[in-house]
């Protein structure tokens, strides 16, 4: 009973923030299902280049990592991000692969 007393203690504490993480979700949402198919491709490349800034501060934090715990986080921040960036550069490369006009066959 301990526990449930702890984690309701945790939300009454933090309940500005958790309030504001729902919204963003809920937010989040709303505007990445209405984006047209067009603006795909080059949000796709703005998230990349920015998660490319996220993953070298995640190499910086590692590098001052001073416990086993802390140094096996930023590991698996670096390399989830580093999938994050190399995925999405994979597709933004095949959806603009799509707008590229074919060569037209003129053998007869």
């Amino acid at each position: 009973m301990e526990t449930i007393s702890y984690i309701l203690e945790y939300i009454y504490e933090f309940k500005e923030p958790i309030f504001i993480i729902i919204l963003s979700i809920f937010l989040g949402i709303e505007v990445i299902s209405n984006v047209p198919a067009v603006l795909h491709t080059p949000l796709m490349s703005g998230a990349n280049a920015i998660h490319g800034v996220v993953i070298i501060g995640a190499i910086i934090v590692l590098g001052h990592a001073e416990y086993l715990s802390s140094m096996i986080l930023g590991f698996l921040a670096v390399v989830l991000g580093t999938l994050n960036v190399v995925g999405g550069f994979v597709v933004t490369d095949r959806m603009l692969e799509m707008f590229k006009k074919k060569p037209k066959d003129n053998k007869k």
